[in-house]
């Protein structure tokens, strides 16, 4: 279950001059031709020595026009960018810059890489030195900020020789189109999980849940009390006895990922990741990559897509079959259950896409969707939040209408700042309010996920970085009793 190679195509392109007349005097230039008016000085006692002062610039003039001459046109200077990683969030990476030039001199060259503010704040200009006839390179790290395509634009040039006097202006036409995914985990983040997941598996195959699930296991004779749909009537009719199928718990079940998209899932979160040197945090990141994104703020769409990837990566390990279904006021991402590498590379393609909507989405349609999609038991892990308001939120009505027929584990995302304001005592009228009316928030949703648990549902509500620990572990949970 290693990350799939997802990285974005090397581009490679020739300059081409910025403008017709590409070139301008540098800061040596501008301070050598200050330099000739100390000759005044000389001059106000000696008056001929004033003639000295144009001579001087002239002379520096020239040696300006013969270093703008030699130095090479924008079309023999190649460059080429590449992405020794996939982009994507939570996890740093960095963008390889190339550059070749076949001329006799050597140049020394200012890079700025057009770069969305997706994937750096602001854009840094960089200087290296180039070589004649050798690869240049230039590694840029990058913390990718937002999910989804973005467009990465040209790349800048300022060269100038080692004189120093002229500068030239060049672009590198490399705009690309980039994918940023969301956190990829790898095998070694989530050992501890895939060794449960084993041990999980190997009970299962030591012991046999007849009459548990729906997979067929076997025929025996009726017995009083069977199921009458049970019974097997071609072998019934050969026999001429009747007979039961017995079935046992499915080893591969299929597990449906249902993301919101509406509005409360554009609340910004920051991630707070503090942890002990030499340990690991609560999603099993390294101490780096938690250092890394540390104290940056992510919407709670980001949270949700990054643990419905850990959800899918270690699924398709036990041997489930994973869909997605991503919906704001229409459907923005479906795939149907599947398994594999491919499968794998489509549900990280289709969760980088999906984009958090202005409006309520519509949990209803959603759930009617579902229902023809998935006519069999399954589990559904269903990651939105809960609106605040006097009304029951139509996404409680519509997470009962699953149960009925498939296993539920609800997750609803808590607000930290909200969570942090019923905790604290109050010193003041303003702060007795805020924390009455955080206590009032907070016990509402609790008796609504009450009312959910009392329908047979698995529910969560916890903070959004603390969600991908608590879903893989309850995932585990549901396999090791088998309860679907």
């Amino acid at each position: 279950m290693l990350q799939p190679s997802l990285h974005p195509a090397t581009v490679e392109a020739q300059c081409t001059p910025r403008i017709r007349l590409s070139f301008g005097l540098t800061v040596r230039t501008l301070f050598l031709f200050g330099l000739g008016f100390l000759w005044l000085v000389p001059g106000y006692y000696i008056p001929r020595l004033v003639w000295a002062m144009p001579a001087w610039d002239a002379l520096i003039l020239v040696a300006a026009l013969y270093d703008g001459l030699r130095l090479p046109h924008p079309s023999t200077i190649t460059v080429s960018r590449a992405w020794l990683s996939a982009p994507s969030l939570g996890v740093p990476v960095e963008v390889e810059l190339t550059l070749r030039h076949a001329n006799p001199l050597v140049l020394y060259v200012h890079l700025t890489d057009d770069l969305p503010p997706q994937l750096i704040e602001t854009p840094t200009p960089h200087t290296l030195r180039a070589w004649p006839r050798a690869a240049t390179t230039l590694r840029i790290p990058l913390h990718p900020r937002e999910r989804g395509d973005v467009t990465v634009g040209d790349l800048y040039l300022r060269y100038q020789s080692s004189l120093g006097l002229i500068s030239r202006w060049a672009i590198g036409p490399l705009a690309q189109s980039i994918r940023i995914y969301p956190e990829l985990r790898t095998a070694e983040d989530q050992q501890l999980y895939l060794a449960k997941s084993r041990r999980i598996d190997l009970q299962l195959r030591q012991m046999r849940h007849r009459g548990l699930g729906r997979e067929f296991e076997s025929l025996r004779e009726y017995r009083p009390g069977d199921d009458l749909r049970d019974l097997c009537w071609t072998a019934s009719a050969r026999r001429g006895d009747l007979v039961t199928r017995q079935f046992q718990a499915e080893r591969s079940q299929s597990v449906w990922i249902i993301l919101d998209t509406g509005r409360l899932m554009r609340a910004q979160v920051r991630d707070e990741a503090p942890i002990a040197p030499g340990a690991s945090d609560f999603a099993g990141r390294k101490p780096r990559e938690a250092v890394a994104r540390a104290g940056q703020a992510y919407t709670k769409l980001d949270f949700a897509c990054s643990t419905a990837v850990a959800l899918a990566q270690l699924a398709l390990y036990s041997g489930d079959r994973v869909g997605l279904l991503g919906y704001g006021r229409s459907i923005q991402q479906q795939l149907l259950p599947n398994r594999g590498p491919a499968h794998m590379r489509q549900v990280l393609e289709s969760l980088a896409q999906l984009a958090a909507e202005p409006s309520e989405a519509d949990h209803l349609r959603t759930t009617a969707i579902l229902g023809r999609l998935q006519p069999r038991r399954a589990l559904i892990l269903w990651i939105t939040d809960l609106a605040e308001s006097a009304m029951r939120p139509e996404v409680i009505d519509g997470a009962a209408q699953l149960l009925h027929r498939h296993v539920v584990l609800f997750v609803a995302m808590a607000q930290p700042e909200v969570a942090t304001i019923a905790a604290q005592i109050p010193s003041t009228v303003e702060e007795m309010f805020r924390s009455t009316a955080a206590q009032e928030m907070a016990t509402r949703r609790e008796l609504l996920l009450a009312r959910l648990r009392e329908q047979g549902a698995i529910t969560l509500d916890t903070l959004p970085n603390q969600m991908t620990a608590s879903v893989l572990n309850h995932y585990l949970s549901i396999k090791e009793r088998a309860i679907l």
